[in-house]
């Protein structure tokens, strides 16, 4: 009965080994992703580096959240 409710999720887990242990390691030792070192290191993993420059070009002519009132 128990065991039958885990079944999902240890298929999931030897499915991706690699994918949930890195998940794991980094939840138990509250790393951030988006920090640094861990962030370049996965950059090189994926073969692709996401940089501020590369962002789109943040606009200041209002095109942001506007305030409205309600009456």
């Amino acid at each position: 009965m128990f065991l039958d409710e885990l079944t999902p999720v240890v298929r999931e887990i030897t499915s991706h080994p690699v994918a949930f242990l890195g998940g794991f390691f980094s939840g138990l030792f509250r790393l951030n992703l988006n920090d640094d070192p861990v962030k370049s290191w996965l950059d090189q993993q994926a073969g692709s580096s996401v940089s501020a420059s590369d962002a789109p070009p943040s606009s200041s002519n209002g095109s942001g959240p506007q305030s409205i009132s309600i009456d």
